[in-house]
């Protein structure tokens, strides 16, 4: 591994200019030690620091990469719409198909709002949610993750477990005092809310396969006790798959699980590596959404031609047939070949994995939810990052995140990840 000097330079002068000096706090490799890396390009599973080392990209850009870096057809595809423009404020012929294919591919989504991003997409189904039931509050789940709104950080995942940061300062009391926060995969904790605050409450929202404390799935019959419970006290039922979506299926985690939420949020993949999100459910809601109805929300990139471009040749590919196969059984190897290796060095793991995403987490016990998550040891983890990062194997920066597979990992790819795992668990 050659030295990171030019790395080390970039950072210096970045700290003088932006707050941390990385424009998303987990970047920082604060919870892992050392200082972060500043990358130049990538191409398929690999990815090259501006130093010119080589790493195999277990983060795919926090999950949009499905197909990898700078997959071809992608570019292609994206080359073509730029030189046609890169945006107008104004209607594109490919929103309205990317927006047919969303309606198409996912069993919540009768219409669909084209966004920027993912927290914007979150932010404004909530708003939404509570315009359509006329109700303030909302029940979220302790260490999942849906964007920096206002009165959603309240005990996050993410960058928030990442960094032990309490509850964000700059939110108002009484705007966090409209979000109710319990236990992931506890449906006795949200019927307990649910009876107390039964005529408040607007919606509730959920990772349906939680990404932000690490990867963990739903315990059997948590997502259709949500339906039920929300279905008894007039609320919505809201699936951030910002993650998920068209990561985990083609129709996302509702697919995989058969529960058809109202309201749906979602992001990363449908950009094809472009900022994009998008919100959407059932159409007597979505028609509340300005100019059909009153509740406003606007964007000037929202549609943007070049991402709905690389998000529409992303999903032309995955629609392809045998890809969420592929993925699968890449993530499976993955995750068998990590088990195997803390196993073999005598290192307290456990490995969750859903489809194409999965966590190693260092701790025997098999986390289900943000407590049992929280036993993970982040000093170890912070270990086998540098150890892997040494051996050319870059992971997420953070112990409550998940490592990301793409179509263009390979056999020997997991191979080469799974004998750096070994030497870094025994260094």
């Amino acid at each position: 591994m050659n030295e990171r000097r030019r790395s080390a330079e970039l950072f210096a002068r970045a700290r003088q200019v932006i707050p941390g000096g990385v424009n998303s706090p987990v970047r920082s490799f604060a919870a892992v030690g050392g200082e972060p890396l500043f990358f130049a390009r990538g191409a398929g599973s690999r990815i090259y620091d501006v130093d010119g080392n080589e790493y195999i990209d277990c983060v795919c850009s926090w999950g949009p990469l499905v197909l990898g870096h700078a997959d071809p057809r992608v570019v292609e595809r994206v080359r073509r719409v730029v030189e046609d423009g890169t945006t107008f404020g104004a209607c594109v012929e490919a929103e309205v198909e990317l927006a047919e294919l969303l309606v198409a591919a996912v069993p919540g989504i009768e219409m669909v709002r084209l966004v920027s991003s993912g927290t914007e997409a979150v932010m404004s189904a909530i708003r939404l949610a509570r315009a359509y039931t006329g109700r303030p509050d909302i029940i979220k789940f302790e260490g999942c993750y849906h964007g920096h709104s206002d009165g959603l950080l309240a005990r996050a995942g993410s960058g928030v477990a990442t960094l032990g940061l309490p509850d964000s300062p700059g939110v108002p009391k009484d705007f966090a005092a409209h979000t109710l926060v319990t236990p992931y995969n506890d449906l006795n904790g949200v019927r307990a809310i649910a009876e107390r605050c039964r005529e408040s409450i607007a919606a509730v929202i959920v990772e349906p396969i939680a990404g932000n404390m690490g990867v963990v799935p739903p315990a059997a019959g948590f997502l259709e006790g949500l339906r039920t419970i929300t279905k008894e006290i007039g609320a919505l039922l809201v699936f951030d798959e910002v993650i998920s979506g068209f990561r985990v299926a083609w129709g996302g985690a509702q697919e995989m699980y058969g529960v058809t939420p109202d309201l749906t949020t979602l992001g990363k993949i449908i950009g094809g590596g472009f900022p994009v999100g998008a919100y959407g459910g059932r159409r007597d809601i979505m028609k509340m959404i300005a100019p059909s109805g009153p509740v406003y929300q606007a964007g000037t990139l929202s549609g943007n031609p070049v991402a709905v471009a690389a998000g529409l040749e992303t999903l032309r590919i995955l629609s392809e047939p045998g890809a969420y196969d592929y993925l699968a059984r890449t993530g499976d190897a993955l995750a068998k070949a990590l088990g195997q290796a803390a196993n073999q060095a005598g290192v307290p793991a456990s490995i969750n994995r859903v489809g194409s995403m999965l966590t190693l987490f260092f701790t025997p016990q098999q986390p289900r939810d943000y407590a049992s998550a929280k036993t993970a040891d982040p000093a170890r983890y912070g270990d086998f990052f540098r150890g892997m990062l040494e051996r050319g194997v870059y992971l997420p920066p953070s112990q409550f995140e998940a490592i990301f597979v793409s179509t263009a990992h390979t056999a020997e790819d997991v191979s080469q990840i799974a004998e750096a795992a070994r030497a870094a668990l025994t260094a």
